[in-house]
């Protein structure tokens, strides 16, 4: 503050209002931090998901060629040697996989236990231990199987910015985890695509070489591009691969360069763990290993196809049931994929689903349409069955749940809890289970859409102290319903009056007067603009303009007496104020 100095009281009362300010900046609802704690559990349920599919693809073509070597024939010995080589190039994938999937897990280990949680407690399904299972190096595919609910700190925003991305939210910092993450999850891309794409059947010998791709306008612009590269550039590309191969490398790419709450040039890294919860960090980096045993379950099968089907022979069929996604909101409208663990392309499933309405079946899959609950978990089962070569339909039971996310949302006020006349109020509205940002209305009040050190809010105006603001809070889903969060009411008051930060004044030398808010302001250093005013010598009254009081005016006051001094001040944006105060004349 501007003026004299603070009493250890005043410095403790600051001290408060920072706290305070600080706490109502970092107002993120308990309802959302859950909210990212459900989407991180079903995040890592979707990777075992997926690791399974994977596996069970490698898995038929170990079983494939284990039968087709055991028959002892030159054709089935043939057979047996395709389907290595498609093995060996799954072993090199995986191997690329486990990179990325082992760094992550240290990285989110790494994050909790900077921020103070206990990751040495490893206890199966124990509600109160962080981590269930620890990354296994012998099953490297898969994560580490971690409980973010017992987390103490879900809303430590500083550890995930600070050791992901460093101190400046455009400037990376190359010693931290963040752009080591962002260069194994890119290798990955580009070694799962061109591993995918390279082989040979027969005389035929494919080849596919890629570039990194992380700059496009939208995903039909990066699909155009992906194409181009995948089909040019010397390749040579199986032209039932280009679809396939497309589809990984779109799903492994994330624009690298964008905009970030008005800054221009911030880097995906910043984007995402930029004043990010802890829990938010680690849902995010849970999804990158999701997307990467994703691909590489893509990658096997689409290897896998390259053995014609009719050659494998099967004794077990098992039902599989996938959702659209493993978190909706309440009332979503959802699709639903069922299929067999092995198939015959001629013959598509036959579903007998418990739940929903059948849409139709290609590709050896079945869709179902579904709608979510209001709330909870959703258990979908039915049966599947294909018919044999006599004909007979054996049926199979499929299972899979969903979780239906919680709508929550805030209107979190950084600055204060109340709204002031003639002052920019900065309000963030702050919502979850909503597609894009939210937005509120107000009644009694205008409003304009600004950004704050980097986050994007509406500075709010009142023109009539003690009276009352309503604000509605909404937003969209993924269908483009509209959604609302509700009311939410504030009080309105006059900014505060400014206060001389001096005493005293003197008969010998000209005084400057100050005016601020005093140390307990909750709104820091606020400068006001000294107009004039008038002081008060006896029977006398003296005006002066400025900031500086003449000495002259003071020529008849006497020594150790109070004067009565009226200033006149603005603040910027603020009308002309006058404040009134008794200064003692110094000897």
């Amino acid at each position: 503050m501007a003026g004299g100095k603070e009493t250890p009281r005043q410095k403790m009362i600051g001290m408060m209002y920072l706290v305070l300010t600080a706490l109502l900046a970092l107002n993120v609802s308990k309802q959302i931090l859950d909210a990212f704690v459900a989407i991180e559990d079903n995040i890592q349920r979707s990777a075992l998901t997926q690791l399974d599919r994977g596996n069970a693809a490698s898995g038929e073509l170990r079983s494939s060629m284990a039968d087709a070597e055991s028959q002892n024939t030159p054709e089935m010995a043939q057979k047996a040697l395709k389907i290595k080589k498609f093995l060996d190039i799954i072993s090199l994938i995986d191997k690329e996989a486990a990179k990325v999937i082992k760094e992550i897990d240290d990285t989110k280990l790494m994050l909790m236990q900077k921020a103070g949680e206990d990751v040495t407690t490893v206890a199966a399904d124990d509600e109160k231990a962080i981590v269930w299972k620890l990354y296994d190096p012998k099953d490297p595919l898969r994560p580490a199987r971690l409980n973010l609910m017992a987390v103490q700190a879900k809303d430590q925003f500083d550890v995930p910015m600070h050791e992901l991305v460093g101190a400046d939210v455009k400037v990376l910092d190359e010693t931290k985890k963040g752009i080591v993450i962002w260069k194994l999850y890119n290798d990955f891309r580009k070694k799962v695509v061109e591993l995918a794409g390279s082989y040979q059947e027969g005389e035929k010998k494919y080849n596919v070489k890629v570039k990194a791709i992380n700059e496009f306008s939208n995903n039909l612009d990066l699909e155009k591009k992906v194409t181009a590269m995948i089909k040019g550039g010397g390749n040579v590309v199986n032209k039932e691969d280009i679809e396939a191969l497309v589809g990984i490398y779109q799903e492994l790419t994330k624009k690298e360069i964008a905009k970030h709450h008005e800054i221009e040039g911030v880097h995906w890294l910043g984007r995402t763990f930029d004043h990010a919860p802890m829990v938010g960090a680690l849902a995010s980096l849970s999804s990158m290993q999701l997307e990467i045993l994703a691909a590489r379950a893509k990658a096997i099968n689409l290897l896998k196809s390259k053995v014609t089907t009719g050659q494998f022979s099967f004794n077990k069929v098992i039902g599989m049931a996938f959702p659209s996604s493993a978190v909706f909101n309440p009332g979503d409208e959802f699709t639903m994929t069922v299929f067999m663990g092995a198939f015959d392309s001629d013959k598509q499933p036959i579903v007998k689903p418990d739940q929903g309405t059948f849409v139709e079946a290609k590709d050896g899959m079945a869709t179902i349409k579904l709608r979510a609950p209001q709330q909870g978990e959703m258990k979908l089962t039915g049966q599947v069955g294909v018919a044999d070569k006599s004909g007979d339909v054996k049926y199979m039971p499929y299972e899979t749940k969903i979780q239906v996310g919680q709508k929550a949302g805030s209107i979190a006020l950084p600055d204060l809890n109340v709204l002031f006349t003639e002052w920019d109020n900065f309000m963030v509205p702050v919502a979850s289970g909503i597609v894009g940002e939210p937005s509120i209305n107000a009644s009694g009040a205008s409003m304009s859409r600004t950004t704050k050190n980097g986050q994007k809010g509406y500075n709010v105006k009142v023109g009539v102290p003690n009276k009352t603001v309503t604000f509605s809070l909404s937003g969209k889903d993924a269908a483009g319903k509209s959604i609302s969060f509700g009311t939410f009411t504030y009080k309105t008051k006059k900014f505060p009056d400014g206060k001389c930060t001096i005493d005293k004044i003197s008969k010998t030398s000209n005084t400057r007067l100050r005016v601020s808010l005093g140390p307990e302001s909750l709104f820091g250093d606020i400068a006001f603009n000294v107009l004039g005013g008038s002081v008060t010598v006896g029977n006398d009254i003296f005006s002066f303009s400025g900031d500086v009081l003449p000495s002259a005016l003071l020529a008849k006051a006497k020594p150790g007496r109070d004067v009565v001094v009226l200033i006149d001040y603005q603040r910027t944006g603020g009308t002309k104020r006058t404040l009134k105060a008794g200064l003692t004349v110094k000897p």
